[in-house]
């Protein structure tokens, strides 16, 4: 079970940079924290719930979590005014394959442009949100599967990851948020430029054939060459490489 009090022990040093507080339940944490970011509060500022009635994931998804199976939180991180946020959430997720690899939980990949992999099936999703009126100012939602709820559709559960570790939720959490705030430390100096050729070494499907979903329009089959020094990703089709920007544009392996 979570415990703020063993939380901050792990987190050690680094648990002045946060304040954090833990909810039984919330409709969204990333909806709550950026209301409190909007009336102020001060970057690391944390909201963890053990269940969350409606969290969400990108495109308006909606993410399942529930007590002892998923571990869901936001954390609100200002960066000096003109930081630009692209790519910000490739830098979150290299830091949350950098926290699983230090915790023991094997092998992870990245999936352009925010979840984490595990086994080929996805095992954590980020929301980044910027601040209205704040644009430096950003909410990181996180939602990771511990097990899977018994609850979930199957439809779901087929491309569904557990982390299946036995690890004390407190401990990965304050190995997460160490690895995001040095994370976000070098993308506020630096920008995704700097975290590129990491996040690559990860990719799940780099230099892979792939196929672009879109909303709007047929699939197009192509390779993935990457993403730029922005994030964008490299989408290679009859031979040439185009950016393709993160919004209503999905991508699966061919």
């Amino acid at each position: 079970m979570l415990d703020l009090s063993v939380f901050v022990q792990a987190l050690g040093a680094d648990a002045r940079y946060f304040d954090a507080e833990l909810l039984p339940e919330c409709v969204s944490t990333n909806a709550l924290l950026l209301a409190r970011a909007e009336a102020g509060a001060a970057s690391g500022t944390v909201i963890v719930a053990e269940r969350q009635t409606a969290g969400r994931g990108r495109r308006g998804r909606a993410w399942l979590s529930a007590p002892g199976d998923s571990l869901t939180f936001s954390l609100l991180w200002r960066f000096a005014p003109g930081t630009l946020p692209q790519g910000l959430s490739l830098a979150a997720g290299l830091a949350l394959t950098q926290a699983l690899a230090k915790v023991g939980a094997g092998d992870t990949a990245l999936k352009w442009p925010n979840d984490v992999m595990k086994d080929g099936k996805k095992l954590s999703g980020i929301l980044v949100e910027l601040v209205p009126g704040a644009p430096h100012a950003a909410v990181i939602g996180i939602g990771m599967n511990l097990r899977l709820p018994a609850a979930m559709p199957e439809e779901l559960r087929a491309n569904s990851a557990a982390l299946d570790l036995d690890t004390d939720p407190n401990i990965l959490l304050a190995a997460i948020l160490v690895e995001l705030r040095a994370t976000l430390e070098v993308f506020g100096a630096q920008g995704f430029s700097a975290l590129r050729e990491q996040w690559r070494a990860r990719h799940a499907f780099e230099d892979a054939p792939i196929r672009l979903f879109h909303d709007f329009a047929s699939p197009r089959a192509g390779i993935c060459r990457g993403v730029d020094r922005d994030g964008a990703l490299l989408f290679e089709s009859d031979g040439r490489i185009e950016r393709v920007l993160a919004g209503e544009i999905s991508l699966r392996p061919a």
